[in-house]
């Protein structure tokens, strides 16, 4: 196994990348930065071939197995892999603007088969392997694929959409052709010189408002990555760094706040792929390779506070960032105690990614906050009808001006969708998130919930994140979604589905109590006057609670379509 954070860095970095440069505090260090976006840019070149020529030897990624044992994977090996990865995509038929689909786990192979793909100036698509056959299908054929690059489970499953796609290449890991590849391949490649605004990646949106749709990103998007991941963790990167994520490289959290950008700061990368997460494993991998940064989705977070010793492990932990849903205040002081740093909160979605978030390193963190506009965007809460800058403590539309280089170019086959993602407002254009908050006096933003997600109940707009963010702080509840249940008097009421810590046992006793400590710690309209407990909570596949599941649910019990319980 590999327990060596330490010898990761005995190749002293030679390449100099700019990175953003802390400053005495947050209004100084947003005027000191400049974007400086260049003509031409491709991420594969920045992230293994510009390494690879000054730093050979330096490890790039350790691929952790079930096992425990390590395959470290040196910049050097990155380009000599990928460069043969890339000259068989150019014999199968790939060309510059082809889509290279990518349905793996995090592993080396991933990484390797971006980094061709991105080379040659095809556009990857990741694709998480625990996709079914309809969400491969939908994205394979909206997206047209060439290539897709997979294991042999994902082969079977490709395999029986043959009917449907019938001129798509599948390249197996361990199969003869990687074998032959891997073995034969030509090991020099010319990089495309692509331009910064050429596309590069597509990521599928969840699908949790319709069909997924397909967010395609230029070359630049890494380039508008870095100010946000840099100040995510506190001003990375440091020499002792090596990161970390259990978010999958197949979303925009592990592909582009974690691996892209890591490569590019030559920042080892540790990669692993946990049979079942749990806090006990996610605790020794972090201890057992040195980890100093890492980005820890709220789930994992909660998953890792039931361990009632995860102090005992001890961990280099310098920054911790976490995004997808608030925090709560316990689960940040818990963070503060056990791992040794305050949790950095970041928000962005697919389309327009990190552009919000807090540093510990300039201030502290305001639990409930998303914090404040990363340096280089123009975030504020707009009207969405006019576009409208709204004044602070009123609630409107989460914006970011336009034009951006985070932003993407567009959605693949949907240009009414990509349409209504803007507004003209009077000073310009925004991008509009989907989502509602508030921006305080002092310039801290507050999340309120998605545009559907918003409960009016009596009179009064309710966001589910601070009432789900009060219910895990009480001692029985593990998770909790929160959604409006349609009533004939109040228009909703605020209901609650929880899931319990182990020891804890669903009763209208333990309802009662959990609902009186909302009661008691928010406004007496917020609290939750229906409460249900459930085995597990509808996850999306990045880990977020699927409101929508919950409001079926909701609404089927309101119309009396399940046996109905007293409200308390």
């Amino acid at each position: 196994c590999c327990n060596a954070g330490a010898r990761f860095m005995a190749v002293k970095p030679a390449l100099s990348r700019a990175a953003l440069v802390q400053r005495q505090d947050y209004t100084a260090t947003r005027a000191w930065f400049r974007w400086a976006i260049p003509e031409h840019f491709n991420i594969g070149r920045a992230i293994c071939s510009d390494w690879a020529a000054v730093a050979p030897d330096q490890v790039a990624i350790v691929d952790v197995g079930l096992d425990g044992t390590a395959r470290r994977m040196t910049y050097a090996d990155l380009e000599k892999a990928s460069n043969q990865l890339a000259n068989h995509f150019k014999s199968l038929g790939v060309v510059q603007g082809d889509v290279v689909a990518i349905l793996l786990p995090q592993s080396i192979e991933t990484a390797i088969a971006h980094i061709a793909a991105l080379k040659m100036g095809a556009v990857t698509l990741p694709l998480f392997t625990l996709f079914g056959p309809e969400a491969l299908e939908h994205r394979l054929t909206d997206a047209a694929a060439k290539v897709v690059v997979t294991h042999a489970e994902g082969a079977a499953l490709i395999h029986n959409l043959s009917d449907v796609l019938p001129d798509l290449d599948v390249l197996t890991i361990g199969g003869s052709d990687w074998e032959s590849m891997r073995k034969y391949g030509t090991t020099t490649f010319e990089t495309v010189r692509t331009r910064a605004d050429d596309p590069a990646i597509l990521i599928y949106t969840s699908g949790t408002t319709g069909a997924p749709k397909g967010a395609l990103h230029a070359h630049r998007v890494l380039l508008a990555h870095l100010p946000g991941f840099e100040t995510s963790l506190n001003f990375a990167p440091k020499p002792e760094d090596v990161i970390w994520t259990p978010a999958d490289w197949a979303w925009i959290g592990g592909l582009l706040d974690v691996l892209m950008p890591a490569l590019y700061h030559g920042i080892p990368v540790i990669s692993h792929r946990f049979a079942k997460f749990s806090g006990p494993a996610a605790l020794d991998l972090m201890k057992n390779h040195d980890v100093t940064l890492a980005f820890l989705p709220p789930t994992a977070l909660k998953l890792m506070r039931l361990e009632a010793d995860a102090k005992d492990w001890r961990l280099k932990l310098r920054a911790v960032s976490s995004g997808g849903e608030a925090l709560s205040p316990d689960l940040i002081a818990w963070g503060q105690d056990v791992l040794g740093c305050e949790i950095n909160e970041l928000y962005g979605q697919t389309e327009c990614n990190l552009v919000l978030m807090s540093c510990s390193a300039m201030e502290p963190v305001t639990p409930g906050m998303l914090g404040r506009p990363v340096a280089g965007f123009d975030v504020h809460i707009i009207d969405p009808e006019t576009g409208v800058r709204l004044a602070d403590g009123i609630e409107g539309a989460i914006a970011v001006k336009a034009p951006n280089p985070v932003m993407f170019l567009r959605y693949l086959n949907r240009p009414e969708a990509t349409q209504d993602k803007y507004i003209q407002g009077p000073d310009g254009q925004w991008l509009v998130m989907g989502d509602r908050g508030v921006r305080r006096a002092d310039g801290l933003f507050q999340f309120v919930g998605r545009d559907d997600d918003v409960i009016s109940s009596a009179g009064y707009r309710i966001g589910p994140s601070e009432v789900e963010a009060c219910l895990i702080g009480h001692n029985a509840v593990a998770l909790a979604g929160v959604v409006g249940m349609p009533d004939p008097i109040r228009g909703s009421i605020v209901a609650a589905y929880v899931t319990l810590k182990d020891g804890y046992v669903g009763s209208d006793a333990l309802a009662a109590d959990i609902a009186k400590h909302v009661k008691a710690r928010l406004a007496a309209y917020e609290y939750p006057r229906v409460v249900r407990f459930l085995d597990a909570l509808p996850m999306t596949t990045t880990g977020k609670i699927i409101r929508a599941d919950l409001r079926a649910l909701a609404e089927a019990e309101a119309c009396g379509a399940q046996n109905e319980r007293p409200q308390m």
